[in-house]
């Protein structure tokens, strides 16, 4: 375990000293805050995503609070500490809030509402006709192909009415779902087991430094972030800004760089037959490289140049890889190879990576179980409640859940939803938790295709409960936030506050703008380079998966799990983390690998930074105050380009509003 701390970069947390009694954080400033992220940054953010495929919801919190603490200062206003932590951690989690399409993969930024921009592509995509599904798709999901609310792209019509209902319904069980879990996770692993939560002291250290901002002290970090800023500004004028322009007066946007990526794929399976080669345009990726641990990133290069490049040749003349053909492009190689090979591969490596955790935990376990524990005491003002409260909150969510499931899909076993709720996810959120608070964990663990396997082997026929929302979460992540708040001092009533006060706030700016980019065209069209190239590999994805319950004779997802592959993913898996573990190689480089069996495009620009950061910049200024660098540069890139997809935004939504008047 201290192999894998020094590898990620975690120093060991100092003892806790006197930070001040806890307060609240939550006022009017808050409100306003939540009020400026949503008319503001939302337009931005969902532009960004159709884009680019990124939103700002890394910048958000910077650019809200900087903007925050500048008007402060001319008002002579001190923002304290607790205040910032809300105001960011709102930002954050609103504007990064979307949807997660299952075993597509897919994130949608930009509010609760992309979900349905989803949902109505699908069905009434040519994959989903192709595959079967368009007619049995319930109405519950989106409004069926040929519906008036579909034609004339609106939410404004009655076969909305359910779906909108069931999304509001889903996203109100969740936050509490993940809140009432989540704080009874904290409780037990930070207050009754002491664990440390490295990374926690992290996050705090960044509102307390923005604080010290507050206090009118501009120092290097802002100087740091300007630069940021500038170049983010610069790129993105060039990569969004001028096809954005260009393509409200011409059939086909001007992109001086290529969006999503440059892709080399069809000419290089002349002599490789089945790789994919290219790199993404995005220079954000390359300053990702800069923060992202040396080693996981040098991990992932090794696993890209590995899997693209020397197995999918060799698999394609074996004959395992057979569905690939000459000239075929990223994406439909991508679905090849995948289905012949790396699903059931990336399956046994999952499941191994998800035993280590598992692994990890237990001895965690041994090691503290001769350790005599303290009656736990709470800290005075810390806005505690019962912690039957808290579970008990998620205990009635979780059986909100598994009604509304049995409701909308009733030919599936109930038992299996109280499997999901009431077992599996507080199993993982549990473990994941504990990594979090003793080694600083960034994903927590999870194991793959649990879900995808339960619903084909249920016995279930038909495709609703790919579209239920399921109770299978990981809470973990929320102890961890718990964690940074009882460092900053704020009192957990403040968030839950604000939570309360902001949803209402970001589900009417998400429906108001999505409402207008999606009457403003087609979602995906050549508009938006992205999604127009992306999501028909999600659409094949979920397809494939869908018709995994409808009949097992023509599943191609159950003739592409191959039992004997997933066994040597499974035993290459752990021979590599065993052997890597022996010869006391940094951890990361295991980690970095299993990212690497995946499209590699994005393995290059990372790489190029990770280098240039390790050998050049570094050691030009020092690997301290480049450490220190490197997290406020990237935020301050993704500041610069959020502001230029919002001004992108705000001219496309003017112009595309004012041009039916003037014609």
């Amino acid at each position: 375990m201290n192999n894998e701390k020094e590898d990620l970069n975690i120093e060991a947390p100092e003892e806790d000293v006197d930070l001040g009694p806890f307060e609240s954080g939550f006022n009017m400033k808050c409100v306003v805050a939540a009020l400026f992220i949503g008319f503001i940054m939302v337009p931005g953010t969902i532009y960004l995503s159709l884009i680019s495929g990124a939103g700002i919801g890394g910048a958000a919190s910077w650019v809200t609070v900087i903007l925050f603490v500048e008007i402060a200062k001319r008002s002579f206003i001190t923002m304290r500490k607790q205040e910032i932590f809300i105001i960011s951690g709102m930002a954050s989690s609103l504007l990064t809030a979307g949807a997660v399409m299952g075993a597509s993969g897919l994130v949608i930024s930009g509010g609760i509402f992309g979900s349905q921009i989803w949902d109505q592509y699908f069905r009434q995509s040519t994959y989903a006709q192709a595959f079967g599904l368009r007619d049995t798709i319930p109405n519950w999901v989106a409004p069926p192909a040929g519906s008036e609310a579909l034609l004339k792209r609106t939410f404004f019509h009655r076969d909305w009415i359910i779906p909108l209902a069931v999304l509001l319904i889903h996203q109100i069980l969740y936050r509490l779902n993940s809140t009432g879990l989540g704080y009874t996770l904290f409780r037990i692993t930070s207050d009754i087991e002491k664990l440390p939560f490295p990374l926690a002291r992290v996050g705090s250290e960044g509102v307390l430094a923005l604080a010290e901002t507050s206090g009118k002290r501009e120092g290097w970090r802002w100087r740091i972030f300007s630069i940021g800023s500038m170049i983010g500004i610069v790129f993105g004028f060039f990569r969004i800004g001028i096809p954005t322009f260009t393509g409200l007066f011409m059939s086909k946007p001007l992109m001086l760089i290529p969006i999503p990526w440059v892709d080399w794929t069809a000419k290089l399976g002349t002599f490789l037959p089945a790789s994919m080669f290219g790199f993404v345009t995005d220079l954000g990726t390359v300053l990702a490289g800069f923060v992202i641990p040396f080693w996981v990133v040098s991990g992932t290069f090794i696993g890209a140049i590995l899997s693209n490049l020397v197995i999918n040749p060799i698999c394609y003349h074996k004959g395992i890889i057979h569905n690939w053909r000459p000239g075929m492009t990223v994406i439909p190689t991508s679905i090849t190879t995948g289905l012949d090979l790396w699903l059931s591969i990336t399956i046994g490596i999952g499941i191994v990576v998800g035993l280590i955790g598992v692994w990890k935990v237990v001895t965690a376990f041994i090691q503290q179980r001769g350790q005599k524990r303290e009656r736990v005491k709470l800290p005075e003002g810390r806005g505690d409640v019962p912690i039957w409260l808290m579970a008990g909150i998620w205990f009635l969510s979780t059986v909100g859940y598994v009604v509304l499931c049995h409701f909308l899909v009733p030919g599936f076993p109930i038992w299996l939803f109280c499997l999901f709720g009431f077992v599996l996810t507080p199993f993982l959120s549990y473990i994941s938790a504990r990594m979090f608070g003793i080694t600083g964990s960034v994903t927590g663990i999870t194991f793959p295709m649990v879900k995808e396997g339960t619903f084909i082997l249920s016995g279930y026929r038909g495709v609703a409960i790919w579209f239920a929302p399921v109770p299978y979460f990981n809470h973990g992540a929320i102890a961890q936030s718990f964690k940074v708040m009882e460092l900053t001092r704020t009192r957990f009533t403040s968030s839950y506050k604000s939570a309360v006060m902001s949803f209402p706030i970001m589900a009417f700016c998400s429906f108001l703008f999505w409402s207008l980019i999606w009457r403003m065209g087609p979602i995906p069209s050549a508009a938006y380079p992205f999604v127009h190239k992306m999501w028909p590999l999600y659409s094949i994805s979920k397809a494939l998966w869908a018709t995994a319950t409808v009949n097992e004779e023509t599943s191609w997802i159950l003739e592409a799990i191959k039992p004997g592959l997933i066994f040597i993913g499974a035993l290459g898996g752990g021979i590599i983390y065993f052997l890597i573990s022996l010869l006391h190689f940094p951890i990361g480089i295991f980690y970095g690998l299993i990212g690497g069996l995946a499209m590699p495009h994005s393995t290059i620009p990372l790489f190029v930074g990770a280098m240039f950061g390790r050998f050049y910049f570094s050691k030009r200024i020092g690997e301290k105050t480049w450490r220190s660098y490197t997290p406020i540069l990237l935020a301050g890139y993704g500041c610069g380009v959020g502001l230029v997809g919002m001004a992108a935004i705000a001219i496309a939504l003017i112009v595309k509003s004012v041009s039916p008047l003037i014609f």
